[in-house]
This record gives C-alpha cells, structure tokens and sequence, in this order.
C-alpha cells in the first residue's frame, strides 16, 4: 500500500462543499504554518520537509537574516484543529473576520471574503463544530459557537447575595470617607481627655 503523502494537495470530491474548498485553501495558505492536520507547527509536522528545510528559523528560511521577499516566522505557531484550539474567537464569525484580516501571517488583508469563509467553514468542519454540507456565512456564522460565554448566576443567588450585604453591621457598609472621620473624630476626643488629666496632675 503506498504511503499518503501528508504535504500533497488536497484533491475535491464530485461535489464539493464550502468546507471543501476550505480544504485546498488551507493546503495553500496555512500548511506550512499550521501543520498538515492543524497541528500547529511542531517538530513531527516539521520532519516531513527535506532535511535542509526542517529548521524554520535558519538563516535564508525564515530566520533572522531571510532571503529576499521572506519574512521571520514566529517561534510558536498554534494549533487550530484539536482539543484547545481557537479557543480566543467565540464564534466562526470572528474567526472568519480574523482569518481575513490578520492571515496569512507573511501577507495579512489579502484573502477576499470567499476564500476566508472557506477556510472557516473547514476549521468548524475539521474540530467538529460545522456540517461539511452546508455553507457558511455573514448570516449564520455568529450562532456557530467555539468558546461558551460564561455562565450567568441564577436570580435566587444574586437575591441572595443582594440579601447578605443588605444585613451587614452599619460600620461595615458605610462609605470609607465617613469610617476615617469617625476615627479622627475618636482620636481628638482621646487626645483631649489625656490633655485634661495631665493638666490637672500638674495642678495637683
């Protein structure tokens, strides 16, 4: 059985669907960042290049010191497939309004709408959050959830908590300026009574 070859171009099917298209986007624009599997950049994915091309940060690669029109690649690319990954976006639609303006990295802004809508809808397909069947866009990409907003407290517990500072001492919920006041206003009276003693000690 012959050996798949991991970096080849991704072929469609009969009838390709938007997650599809995505596909052969993602071999062209974000593979030799992202991994063959959206694993992000690591060593295993990097050990499938030619010897001479498996350190992405030499000198004349994308290190430092790069060739002409190359450009310095970061050291940490992350994973978009996979337990963990795109969990800063919260929705395809903010992924796919990142992907067109930030990506590809050495080129940011030059994706039309179509081909970043493509690349979202095979990122939703590929973590299991989009069915490769139907077509992604402007009017349904904000329902498709990546990161969960946090869960809200129930009423009775924000009524109880309301309840709890309600019932504070009064010193506890008065305002700091009137708790300095008060005191200062105790330290005088104390300063005053010492006063009054000592002057009548002296008297005596």
């Amino acid at each position: 059985m012959p050996t798949q070859d991991r970096l080849a171009e991704p072929t469609l099917p009969a009838s390709p669907s938007q997650a599809d298209y995505g596909a052969q986007q993602f071999w062209f624009q974000c593979l030799p960042c992202h991994g063959d599997q959206g694993q992000g950049l690591t060593e295993e994915f990097r050990m499938l290049y030619p010897p001479e091309e498996r350190n992405c940060w030499e000198s004349g690669c994308h290190g430092p010191r790069f060739y002409e029109n190359g450009w310095t690649i970061p050291t940490l690319v992350p994973a978009l497939v996979g337990a963990g990954s795109l969990q800063k976006f919260p929705n395809a639609l903010k992924l796919q309004t990142y992907i067109k303006a930030a990506m590809p990295y050495q080129w940011p802004g030059t994706l039309d709408d179509e081909t970043a809508w493509a690349i979202t809808a095979f990122l939703m397909r590929e973590n299991g959050l989009w069915r490769a069947n139907q077509t992604l866009g402007v009017d349904n990409a904000a329902s498709v959830v990546i990161v969960s907003a946090p869960v809200p407290l129930p009423t009775a517990t924000l009524q109880a908590t309301a309840m709890l500072f309600s019932q504070l001492p009064e010193q506890v919920s008065r305002p700091v300026s009137q708790n300095k006041f008060l005191i200062v206003g105790a330290m005088i009276f104390l300063l005053a009574g010492v006063a009054i003693i000592l002057y009548f000690l002296k008297k005596a």
